[in-house]
C-alpha cells in the first residue's frame, strides 16, 4: 500500500507533501515537531510526528488525533486542516497563529496585555469547555501555556491535541506517562485516575502564569515536580497583591478532591462576571482593582490605555 493504514476519516482531508513548503522550526508538541510552513500560498503550521520508523504508538496518536481535530469547530480551538499520510512522513496541518504561544507572549514581558487577561483566561475556558462538552468528550491532558495559541487580536486558542483522549467511560485512565509535570494534576502524577477535572487543575496553573508571568515551579526539576504536588500536596505560592477573585479561582482549580473542582462552564460563568465588572467599570474610565491580579504595573497600562482612547 502506498498510504499508512489511517481510516477513511483521515484520507479525506488528505494533504499531499509535495504542496506544502516547510520553513523554520516554531515549537515541539507531544508528539513531533513545529514548523512554519506555506499551503498553496497559505501560512499554516505544519506538526511533523516524531520519525521513529512510525512505530505502532506514533501511528495511533497520529489517527487519534486527526480523527478528533477534523471534527472540530470552535473560535478557541485551533483549527485543523489536513493531514499528510505518506509512509515516510505523518504529519498535521493547521492553522498558523502569529503570535505565537501563551508561553511566550508572557515570558517576553513585553506586551500591555494587563487588563486583556481576562479576556484570555475566558477565551481558554471556553475552549476547554468546548471540547469537555463534545457528544464524545474529550480531555486534553496537556493543557499548559506553550500548548496554548495566540492570534494577531490576542484571542487564545487550545492547540497540541497530540496527547488528547476521547472519553469512553465514566473517567478517563491515565498510563502514558506524558505531559509536562509542572502543570499536571496531583492524581495524573500519581498515574491515578484522570478526568477533565485534571485539565481543570492545568488551567489553575495557567491562570497562576498570567497573574504571575513565571514558569511554574521552575526552581525544581521533573521528579521534584511529582513529589511536591502528587504526594506532599503542595500548591504554587501565589504573591500576596494577587486579586482575591483571582486567588478564588486558582485555588478552586486546584483542589486536591478532583470531584471538587469546577466544570470549565462554571468557570465560564465566573470569568465572565469578571469581565462584566472590568465593562461597568471601564465605561466610567476607572481602573479595576482586581487589575492588580497582575502586580502594580496594571494600574499604570489601564492608565495608559484610557489615555491612548
Amino acid at each position: 500500500m502506498n498510504k499508512v493504514d489511517t481510516y477513511s476519516d483521515c484520507l479525506e482531508y488528505e494533504i499531499l507533501w509535495d504542496d506544502l513548503t516547510v520553513g523554520e522550526e516554531i515549537g515541539k508538541g507531544s508528539c513531533g515537531t513545529v514548523y512554519r510552513g506555506l499551503w498553496f500560498g497559505s501560512a499554516v503550521a505544519v506538526k511533523v510526528f516524531s520519525k521513529e520508523e512510525y512505530s505502532k504508538e506514533v501511528i495511533q496518536s497520529f489517527r487519534q488525533e486527526v480523527s478528533m481535530m477534523k471534527r472540530l469547530r470552535h473560535p478557541n480551538v485551533l483549527l485543523f486542516m489536513g493531514a499528510v499520510t505518506s509512509p515516510q512522513r505523518l504529519c498535521v496541518v493547521s492553522e498558523l497563529l502569529p503570535r505565537g504561544s501563551l508561553f511566550y507572549l508572557l515570558q517576553r514581558k513585553t506586551s500591555k496585555l494587563d487588563w486583556r487577561r481576562i479576556h484570555m483566561a475566558l477565551d481558554i475556558a471556553l475552549g476547554m469547555n468546548y471540547l469537555h462538552c463534545c457528544s464524545t468528550p474529550i480531555v486534553h491532558r496537556d493543557l499548559k501555556s506553550s500548548n496554548l495559541l495566540v492570534d494577531r487580536n490576542l484571542t487564545v486558542k487550545a492547540g497540541d491535541l497530540g496527547l488528547s483522549r476521547v472519553k469512553h467511560e465514566t473517567y478517563l485512565t491515565t498510563k502514558s506517562g506524558k505531559g509536562t509535570p509542572q502543570w499536571m494534576a496531583p492524581e495524573v502524577l500519581r498515574n491515578e485516575s484522570a478526568d477533565e477535572k485534571s485539565d481543570v487543575y492545568s488551567f489553575g496553573v495557567v491562570l497562576w502564569e498570567l497573574a504571575t508571568e513565571k514558569i511554574p515551579w521552575e526552581a525544581l526539576n521533573s521528579m521534584q515536580v511529582i513529589g511536591a504536588v502528587g504526594f506532599m500536596n503542595q500548591r504554587l505560592e501565589i504573591p500576596k497583591d494577587i486579586d482575591p477573585l483571582w486567588i478564588s479561582l486558582m485555588e478552586s482549580c486546584w483542589h486536591n478532591d478532583a470531584k471538587l473542582r469546577p466544570t470549565f462552564q462554571e468557570l465560564t460563568e465566573r470569568l465572565r462576571e469578571l469581565q462584566r465588572k472590568y465593562i461597568q467599570y471601564s465605561s466610567n474610565l476607572l481602573v479595576l482593582p482586581y487589575l492588580r491580579i497582575i502586580s502594580s504595573k496594571a494600574n499604570r497600562y489601564a492608565k495608559e490605555e484610557y489615555n491612548c482612547s
